[in-house]
């Protein structure tokens, strides 16, 4: 039995009591990404490392790097610290964690952050070899193909539990595929699932990423991807009603309001049709004033009225057979008005 020299001894309880004494039981700060971890080209993207209250600064390291990324910001008088990449890159892509320092101490690094750049590459194709609705306790098997060369697959899921895995790939009909294996199915393993491609060369950098694949969970209501769905029908719904109460609340006044506008043109047309034959009787008036007075004047002119007695006598001259004594005819007197204007 091998015995340890006292020096040794007490150099190891130093050092543990010194390590305790510089980290102490302090919790594990926790680091995150905005918008997310999984970032398209030159887009921006924020790493954001959170501690308790009484946190004095924090630093934001890469895994296996020397030191913090910024000098500057490896303490910093924020409860809350902030790395923002501008642009995403290849060189900015891998494993993140964070530290805070409280009381002179710092504490441990937090867990990991995996921070990718996907785009790089054409994107796969997921199915699935059985149904997508499945009932519990079944088997799920997701297939991701592409024809590139990858060597890797990694499959996510969109809501939820947000689930990776990384797979080896194998050729498969002048491609490359995997088969991810989902057992047993559960309610938690329910949602969007996509898959991507990557390279060990670079294991961070993924290509863009598939269609969605919906997997739905048989005989439960509480789904992740049936409580989005009853959310979105709700807010639809919600949404909806609330057009449609809108939409009347709009449309009343407006009906009104083009109902008086449609009366008042009608009476402002009856007005100008009703002064325009006012006019017109007007004008008619006079015409008809000056030719009553006319045939009035004439009427009341006194006419000068002459009778005059015509007689016609014509002469007879005697006959040889007719005595001398016989009267001679008179002719009828006739009378003849003359009128004089």
């Amino acid at each position: 039995m091998s015995v340890v020299p006292p020096s040794l001894l007490c150099l190891g309880l130093c050092l543990s009591q010194s390590t305790w004494a510089q980290t102490g039981n302090l919790p594990l700060p926790r680091i995150t990404a905005l918008p997310g971890s999984t970032v398209p080209p030159k887009s921006p993207v924020t790493l954001l490392c959170q501690g308790p209250r009484q946190a004095e600064g924090y630093k934001i390291t890469k895994v296996g790097s020397p030191g913090p990324m910024d000098k500057e910001e490896q303490i910093t008088p924020r409860k809350t610290n902030t790395l923002r990449i501008a642009e995403m890159t290849t060189d900015k892509t891998g494993l993140y964690h964070c530290s805070y320092q409280r009381g002179g101490r710092w504490s441990r690094f937090s867990d990991p952050l995996q921070l990718v750049m996907t785009g790089a590459y054409e994107k796969p194709s997921l199915s699935s070899l059985a149904d997508t609705v499945v009932a519990p306790g079944e088997n799920v098997k997701l297939q991701c193909f592409s024809k590139i060369n990858h060597d890797v697959f990694i499959l996510t899921k969109e809501d939820g539990d947000h689930i990776t895995q990384n797979q080896s790939s194998a050729p498969q009909d002048r491609g490359r595929q995997t088969i991810f294996l989902l057992n047993p199915v559960s309610s938690t393993q329910a949602g969007t699932y996509r898959c991507y491609g990557a390279f060990h060369e670079n294991p961070y950098v993924w290509s863009q990423p598939s269609e969605p694949l919906q997997v739905q969970f048989e005989g439960t209501t509480d789904s992740p991807s049936s409580t989005q769905h009853r959310r979105s029908t709700a807010l639809s719904g919600d949404l909806a009603s609330r057009g449609r109460l809108l939409g009347i609340w709009i449309g009343v006044p407006v009906a009104a309001g083009l109902l008086l506008l449609v009366s008042l043109v009608f009476l402002i047309l009856y007005c100008l049709r009703k002064a325009k034959r006012n006019a017109a009787r007007k004008e008619r008036q006079p015409e008809a004033a000056s030719r009553a007075n006319g045939q009035a004047s004439e009427a009341a002119d006194p006419q000068e009225v002459t009778y005059s007695q015509v007689t016609c006598r014509v002469p007879h001259q005697g006959t040889a057979g007719t005595p001398s004594w016989v009267p001679r005819q008179t002719q009828s007197s006739e009378y003849v008005t003359l009128a004089f204007r």
